[in-house]
């Protein structure tokens, strides 16, 4: 493959990505973290910054919840524990609600909703139900790595006298076990961000600590949305 043909795959990938409204939201997300950060809670560019993109992000997430609501209703994987599938179906109940009342926030948010006292409470109920779903989130994938680290062993001793590195299913399994860390990290620091945002915990969750955890849960979110890069074929 010539030098141009690959700038183009990449170009194609690039493009496919920044395509994707949820990476749109997540590139505006990791901005308004770090204007959160830079800001730490004063009057200035990147508080005006923080607040203007986290007002752009809700027009992004307008009518998000349905997806949610789908996976809520939707049956879960074959072989799940039941307290795994209720915790997940709890998550997506609780991120759907937080999507829906989000939509509500935007209106009063605009102006178009004119109750300022009803808007900021239902913020409040929307950010709670973000935590909640968060901590789900978090349960969810702890289990899920138990799991896969049993299903990981009893593969490494049926593999024991082989090269179990170049098993494929030994490989998908570490693979799944890294993505499943990576969005466990994701959860716990969502939470922190949403006990900061909920002002749980004022004196040690302070806004530059929200802007910091903020900002690495959005770049690891705009990693998770990255396209796999085509296999190149065989000559």
């Amino acid at each position: 493959m010539s030098t141009l043909d690959t700038t183009r795959a990449e170009l194609a990938l690039l493009i496919l990505y920044l395509n994707k409204a949820e990476t749109r939201d997540k590139i505006v997300r990791t901005i308004q973290y770090g204007s959160k950060f830079v800001s730490d809670g004063r009057p200035g560019i990147a508080q005006n910054v923080d607040k203007s993109s986290s007002l752009a992000r809700k027009v992004f997430r307008l009518a998000k919840f349905v997806n949610d609501l789908h996976a809520l209703i939707s049956p879960p994987v074959k072989g799940t524990p039941l307290p795994v599938v209720l915790l997940g179906k709890s998550k997506n109940a609780l991120l759907s609600t937080f999507l829906f009342l989000d939509q509500i926030v935007w209106l009063g948010r605009s102006g178009i909703y004119k109750n300022k006292e009803r808007t900021d409470l239902i913020a409040r109920i929307a950010l709670y139900c973000w935590l909640g779903s968060s901590a789900c989130s978090s349960v969810v994938e702890l289990a899920e790595l138990g799991r896969l680290s049993a299903s990981i062993k009893k593969l490494e001793k049926e593999l024991k006298h082989t090269d179990k590195h170049s098993n494929e299913q030994y490989a998908l399994k570490l693979k799944q076990s890294n993505e499943r860390l990576l969005a466990l990290v994701k959860a716990s620091m969502d939470i922190v961000v949403a006990v900061g945002l909920l002002e749980l915990a004022p004196k040690k969750v302070t806004p530059r600590v929200i802007g910091a955890f903020g900002f690495i849960s959005s770049l690891i979110s705009c990693y998770q949305l990255l396209p796999s890069p085509p296999k190149s074929k065989a000559p």
